[in-house]
């Protein structure tokens, strides 16, 4: 019942997720397109088993950006179509300007000018449909072309041959065959670097049934075991360096045709669904039917199968089919286990990853895979499935054909807002009808601006997990953030329409960007493994993909022009009344400003509650509120012990978080201390927006500015003491395994030796745990009473944790040890 299941769900989500009121409609539509059968996938024998012969292709959802294809790759299977093609999209950014860097305006009190400019940026878009589409989407494609730049479509798998003179003929492109297995690696390799949470183990019977695994550093070497027809076992040892080891004849297709045989059902995912309801124990002979119970000389166990389909040679009854598909799929999944197995041992791999046309995301196929390996391994090995498996081979194809774009030079990002993501197998859903759309799916990629790599002071780069939270294994913890999420929908949609009210068709694309959104809350209740872990980082990512679709950049951009206007005005008042302090009351006095600071969180409901209600809440009000020491988490006597009695820091790197009093009268103190007392400091700030972090660009305005206020950052500046570089992020979160590569080779120029992490995102979801190869402060103030409860605390609690690494010797070491 699953695929069937996992059919109507993907079905139900292009219903759901459309964002016109009507279907646009392809004109060729309504003509009949080919059956499985006509297509070579299936038999046409059997009325059930054809599909309906006209289909709705919705462009807003499918064949996004069309228009912009520049490169086409396909790789067609026995029953799946995988269509890659490279665009290039354009959509709005803001940009700020400092007024005196161009305009002789010098009247003008505004701190800086706001644009919002057209930018174009590149995507990888992959769709997967059903082989009986196949010619009403080339029809699609062919109307819709109008800036292919392309005369060649690289092709590969078994139907690239069957379908050459068809794709010739509609596109008007010529087919280059590549290598299936070449291309496969090469989808693997890019999947395995560019997309967090692609690789995954299954679980069937534990709480979260998908989970999923931290992205290496460095993905070789791996065993890749591909079911197609039949197996392949490749070793792939470096990005062009692989080797087919070994293989079998018996896989998907021994699956398919004995399957066919037993139970009549000639189509693969009718036979999986047979198999998902079926108890193998009626055909299969156990240890336990031969000896009584368990053979415990030889460690086996009694429900231990020993002889597939040892009960039909014996038992003089009609097995069901169900019972006969549910014992061929352990028999052939075993084998192919303990196959990979040898394979993996007899090469010292201890990575095997399970792809192909067999898998195709059916949990009862990964389940029985996972037992096999765990049982053949005693555990020692894990069998790992990716995500995007079914992608790999158009993925290779497609950089097969754009070596010239170096693809690989760049890092890439799933577009949430653009992916249907996996589907999960529970809780149940209610079925709805069928769509006439057939079933797609999708999986997008924006290239990113720059290269991101690990922060080299992470401990252990390939255990560290950025989110302190997994919401696809706390129950509790997900429908509560769901549900916050979805409350705060209205007042994001205000402030989208509020950032550019000139504009005529703000409310409709604001209505639009609800929609998505909502109907992605929705997905992700019912199928939280969707996009990897279900966290509040990808909770918040994806609200910012769905605002960006929609043409919104930067829904905060006014109110933070505002604020950090406001914060300047203060600016000198509070260094001076910091200065009238004795050097331990400054020192908390300091502390206390960047908590105080980061008060000012418009992503908050609580904190924003209160700015909507009370214009007059200033930085002193915010003090207020904190809670008194002891905190809720308070390592604070030992940072001031450090800072009394160890020598400066060489180099400290400060995240930063929110504009306005945050960034300015609680973190421009602190920095201030910090280069007084010798230390070089390194902000870095979001390399584009999210809800009212500070940016690059607006940092740079307003260090300028307080620079020309105060001597001591103005040294700093001069000095090259005080340094603004991008994170290479646009999230309120902080993944440390993602970031900008320039913000890397700094770190280790630097020789930096103190970390500064602030903010609930950035501390409280993120990095709470993150360990690291030097010291490090996290500071955040609990703005969300539920987290407030849940740690123990209450409402504007504060988390101020300062950390040494283990075994790290310094002056004073035994005073210094973190509580």
């Amino acid at each position: 019942m699953f695929t069937k299941r996992r059919s109507l769900l993907r079905d139900a989500w292009l219903l759901i997720g459309r964002l016109g009121p009507t279907y646009i409609r392809h004109a060729r539509s309504v003509k009949s397109v080919r059956t499985m059968a006509e297509c070579g996938g299936g038999d046409s024998s059997t009325s059930s088993h054809t599909m309906d012969k006209s289909i709705t292709l919705p462009p807003d959802e499918i064949f996004r950006n069309l228009e912009n294809a520049k490169r086409f790759a396909i790789d067609i299977g026995g029953s799946l179509t995988k269509l890659a093609y490279y665009s290039t999209v354009q959509h709005k950014v803001a940009k700020v300007r400092s007024f005196e860097h161009h305009t002789e305006d010098a009247a003008s009190d505004k701190l800086y000018e706001i644009s919002v400019q057209e930018e174009v940026t590149a995507r990888l878009h992959f769709i997967k449909f059903e082989n009986a589409y196949i010619e009403t989407c080339l029809d699609f494609i062919k109307d819709h072309l109008v800036n292919t730049e392309t005369k060649v479509i690289k092709a590969t798998g078994g139907g690239a041959h069957k379908f050459k003179e068809l794709i010739e003929r509609k596109l008007g492109l010529k087919v280059d065959k590549e290598d299936e297995m070449t291309c496969l690696i090469k989808g693997c390799n890019f999947v395995l670097r560019n997309i967090p949470h692609e690789v995954f183990v299954y679980a069937k019977h534990a709480d979260s049934e998908f989970r999923f695994q931290t992205t290496h550093p460095d993905i070789f070497p791996y065993l890749l075991v591909n079911i197609g027809s039949g197996v392949s076992i490749v070793k792939v040892e470096s990005e062009d360096k692989f080797e087919r080891i070994g293989g079998s004849s018996i896989g998907g297709g021994t699956f398919w045709g004995l399957g066919a045989l037993l139970t009549k059902t000639k189509r693969f995912d009718e036979l999986l669904q047979l198999a998902s309801r079926g108890q193998h124990t009626n055909v299969d002979m156990l240890v336990k039917d031969i000896y009584g119970g368990s053979y415990g000389s030889l460690g086996l166990t009694g429900d231990l199968i020993a002889s597939s389909f040892g009960k039909s040679a014996t038992a003089d009854k009609e097995f069901s089919k169900e019972d006969m598909a549910k014992s061929l799929l352990h028999m052939i999944s075993n084998d192919i286990g303990q196959l990979a197995c040898l394979y993996a041992k007899l090469h010292n791999l201890s990575r095997v990853y399970f792809g192909g046309f067999f898998i195709r995301g059916h949990p009862v196929t990964m389940h029985t895979i996972t037992y096999s390996i765990n049982f053949f391994t005693k555990g020692e090995v894990q069998a790992l499935f990716l995500r995007h498996e079914g992608y790999l081979g158009a993925i290779g194809a497609f950089l097969k054909g754009a070596e010239e774009d170096n693809p690989n030079q760049y890092s890439w990002g799933e577009n949430y807002a653009g992916s249907s993501g996996l589907m999960s197998v529970s809780p149940d859903m209610n079925p709805l009808q069928r769509a006439r759309s057939g079933t797609f799916d999708m999986l997008e990629m924006d290239r990113l601006e720059r290269q991101l790599v690990n922060l080299p002071l992470l401990q252990d780069s390939s255990s560290y997990i950025p989110d302190t939270v997994d919401l696809t294994e706390d129950a509790l913890a997900r429908e509560y953030w769901l549900d916050c999420f979805e409350e705060a929908l209205d007042g994001v949609v205000k402030r989208a329409i509020g950032s550019q009210p000139d504009i005529p068709e703000v409310t409709e694309r604001a209505e639009k960007f609800r929609q998505k959104y909502r109907n992605k809350l929705q997905t992700l209740r019912h199928q939280p493994f969707a996009y990897g872990s279900l966290t509040v980082r990808s909770l918040l990512d994806t609200r910012e993909h769905c605002l960006n679709e929609f043409n919104f950049p930067d829904p905060y951009l006014k109110i933070k022009e505002k604020e950090n206007d406001m914060a300047l005005k203060y600016y000198l008042k509070v260094v001076k009344s910091l200065e009238e302090l004795g050097w331990e009351q400054r020192q908390l006095a300091l502390v206390r400003g960047v908590l105080a600071g980061n008060v000012f969180d418009w992503g908050a409901k609580a904190v924003s509650d209160v700015l909507e209600s009370d214009p007059e809440f200033g930085f002193e009000e915010a003090k207020r509120q904190l809670e008194e020491r002891p905190w809720l988490v308070d390592s604070y006597d030992q940072w001031l012990q450090r800072l009394k009695q160890g020598p400066p820091h060489k180099c400290a790197l400060f995240f930063v978080d929110n504009s306005g009093m945050d960034i300015i009268l609680g973190v421009m103190p602190f920095v201030r201390e910090l280069l007084s007392r010798g230390t070089e400091v390194v902000l870095a700030s979001n390399s584009g927006p999210a809800l009212n972090d500070v940016t690059n660009g607006e940092l740079q305005i307003l260090i300028e500015r307080i620079a020309a206020m105060d001597p001591v950052i103005q040294a700093g500046l001069m000095d090259d003491r005080l340094t603004l570089v991008q994170s290479g992020s646009s999230s309120p979160c902080l993944d440390l395994s993602r970031l900008d590569k320039v913000l890397a080779m700094v770190v280790r120029e630097r020789q930096t030796d103190l970390i500064v992490i602030e903010g609930m995102g950035r501390a409280i979801h993120t990095n709470y745990y993150a360990t690291l190869n030097c010291e490090s402060l996290k500071m955040a103030v609990i703005k969300n009473s539920w987290l407030a409860d849940r740690l123990g605390g209450k409402l504007f609690s504060v988390v101020f944790k300062y950390e040494v690494p283990a075994g790290k010797l310094s002056q004073n070491s035994s005073a210094l040890t973190p509580s």
